[in-house]
């Protein structure tokens, strides 16, 4: 009996020192890099192995899923999620002057090359410089979307720091793979809303559209998403900056090649923004890499796939993570 009682406090403890360690309630922290002051969130013992979170096209540190951001800091690992420059509450020092996104678009359309305030590689020096700004020299990078593709620079600006890159739902970049519908399209260029009502229906549609068809959504819970979102941080503009950064980014696929990074890719089958073929070619394009392809995967956060998703990454990061000791409780 007093053995039993013994491992019951045991377990007890350890469940609770978890709580603790993993707290994602911790404040979210400001660090100045270059032009930007970072808004990020530490989550995780500063001794464990750090793991980067970067977010895709206007998404904010919020939406990586609290689930995921505890499943995986609960692994041993320090996870680490900010916004990007120009979403959240990530500031420029000085302002930044808007892009005429429509022509842009329409020099992209017809071969033109594209003019961008900034790269990709730039915001991957942006992501390198918050882990300077934290003294990690070395730490694990998982990318979403666009993050996916600023993981794929910072791998190849440090592949020495990086000690693995996980992209889901991501792309190589290169000409010829499959593009979105135009109604997808369309509904990613609706930035301009007369008020907040409006801005929140438009994010509910553009959540909607980039769901699984397996999967029949809440509109209520669409457009709380949308308001937690809106009422964090609202800059249109600075997605239209994001969105030229994206449109004048060459193919990678040179730059995949020289890759040397242990990579896994993970898409879904029911990507509608980029469809499986483009995790599917960005796989071949990485030596080494290894694919695993979620099905009914769309190209969001969905409850339904959160344990696919922790399924298919847990086992790859915690084969990478390269402890040299068991993790102290």
């Amino acid at each position: 009996m007093r053995a039993f009682l013994f491992m019951v406090a045991l377990l007890f403890s350890v469940s609770s020192f978890s709580a603790v360690r993993c707290d994602l309630t911790s404040a979210t922290q400001f660090a100045d890099v270059g032009e930007l002051s970072l808004a990020y969130q530490s989550v995780g013992r500063a001794r464990d192995p750090a793991l980067l979170l970067v977010m895709g096209l206007g998404g904010q540190l919020i939406h990586w899923p609290d689930e995921v951001v505890q499943s995986l800091c609960e692994q041993g690992f320090r996870v680490i999620r900010f916004d990007n420059r120009d979403v959240g509450l990530s500031r420029w020092h000085q302002p930044m002057a808007p892009v005429n996104l429509t022509i842009q678009a329409l020099r992209y359309r017809i071969g033109i090359s594209v003019s961008a305030p900034y790269s990709l590689t730039d915001m991957a020096r942006d992501s390198l410089g918050l882990m300077d700004a934290l003294g990690i020299e070395r730490f694990h990078v998982l990318g979403a979307s666009m993050g996916g593709m600023i993981a794929q620079h910072l791998a190849d600006l440090a592949p020495q720091r990086v000690q693995s890159l996980t992209l889901i739902m991501s792309s190589s970049g290169a000409a010829g793979l499959p593009a979105p519908s135009p109604k997808l399209l369309a509904l990613l260029g609706r930035r301009e809303a007369p008020n907040r009502a409006v801005a929140l229906e438009q994010q509910a549609d553009l959540l909607a559209a980039l769901g699984s068809p397996e999967v029949k959504d809440d509109r209520q819970q669409l457009l709380h998403e949308a308001q937690v979102s809106y009422d964090r941080a609202f800059n249109p503009q600075g997605v239209e900056r994001q969105i030229a950064a994206i449109l004048a980014e060459p193919s990678r696929v040179e730059l995949l090649n020289r890759l040397r990074v242990p990579t896994l890719v993970v898409h879904g089958t029911a990507d509608p923004l980029l469809p499986v073929m483009h995790g599917v070619h960005l796989a071949a394009h990485i030596r080494g890499s290894q694919l695993k392809l979620i099905p009914g995967l769309a190209h969001r956060f969905q409850a339904a796939f959160k344990k696919p998703l922790l399924a298919a990454v847990l086992p790859y990061l915690i084969a990478h993570r390269r402890d040299t000791h068991i993790a102290q409780l």
